[in-house]
């Protein structure tokens, strides 16, 4: 939950350069590289970055001893939703650095090096704070949930130069942040980022990339999605929580990919990249791990 709240937070404070401007000329990628604006991009997100990790030291990790530098296994906690976090963080912020280097005119190259890892640079930075903290250890789990997020991303450039499958996140409020509310959140914007039992994430896939057919919407998507539900705390046998019906959930949907459909406006662009990270919602069918099957008529 804590990384999701950091990609979020880095996400909103990076794309206000854009999405503030009102000039479409502006948002409107350069066709080769672009001084100016590439040191813009490099200026800004690395004091984004610094100030980001340095507002985490002190409102995040003081409150918490420092200890000697620990690793911890954490791979079995809340059902792995935590690190379905984790890729979808590195993905969301490999595709800002790209696509922000791609405005910039930075060759495609660079873009894959240094854009597209973003979210593995930024992540395993935090992950080493939490290795020197004592409330919690560096994760080797989470570094590979990382590594899985960024590899997506640059995967599918190098094999086929386009994002063909998007990972997607939604979100819904639950009976069980009311029980842990210090854990799972108090009040919508913490639970949004809190409570695993309410979170979705989605490989959402586009139908005409693979199948080039004509008679199907070049935007619309299938999406595959996982989430949990029943958990109060990240273990299973928690003494203090021993009735809790832990379950997973495979979901299959519908989806829009907004970064395909058409506009000439740069501005249009810019905001359905942004809000492209958020599964639009749609009927879906849900399979849990107890055999369960349920049609949900609309699902956030």
């Amino acid at each position: 939950m804590r990384v999701l709240c950091h990609t979020v937070l880095f996400l909103l404070a990076s794309t206000s350069l854009f999405s503030q401007s009102k000039f479409n000329s502006f948002l409107k990628p350069s066709d080769s590289l672009n001084l100016s604006r590439r040191n813009t991009v490099v200026i800004t997100q690395t004091a984004l970055a610094s100030t980001t990790l340095i507002g985490l030291n002190q409102l995040w990790y003081a409150d918490y001893p420092r200890s000697n530098f620990k690793t911890l296994n954490d791979s079995g906690e809340w059902l792995q939703m935590d690190k379905m976090g984790h890729v979808f963080s590195s993905y969301q912020l490999g595709r800002l650095g790209a696509n922000t280097l791609n405005w910039a005119g930075v060759g495609k190259k660079d873009q894959l090096l240094y854009g597209a890892t973003l979210g593995f640079g930024f992540l395993t930075i935090v992950e080493i704070m939490d290795g020197f903290s004592e409330e919690w250890g560096f994760s080797w789990s989470d570094m590979a949930a990382n590594a899985a997020g960024t590899g997506l991303y640059v995967g599918q450039e190098l094999l086929w130069n386009e994002q063909r499958m998007v990972l997607k996140y939604s979100f819904h409020r639950t009976q069980y942040a009311k029980q842990r509310p210090n854990k799972l959140g108090n009040g919508f914007s913490e639970e949004f980022l809190k409570d695993y039992n309410g979170q979705t994430y989605w490989l959402s896939a586009n139908i005409n990339s693979f199948l080039r057919t004509e008679t199907i919407p070049n935007w619309l998507n299938v999406a595959f999605g996982y989430g949990a539900e029943g958990m109060l705390t990240g273990e299973a046998n928690d003494p203090l929580f021993l009735n809790q019906n832990r379950r997973r959930q495979f979901y299959l949907s519908l989806d829009v990919d907004l970064t395909r459909i058409k506009t000439n406006s740069n501005v249009l662009k810019t905001i359905f990249d942004v809000f492209n990270a958020i599964k639009v919602p749609f009927p879906a069918l849900e399979l849990n791990n107890k055999g369960h099957v349920k049609w949900h008529y609309i699902y956030f």
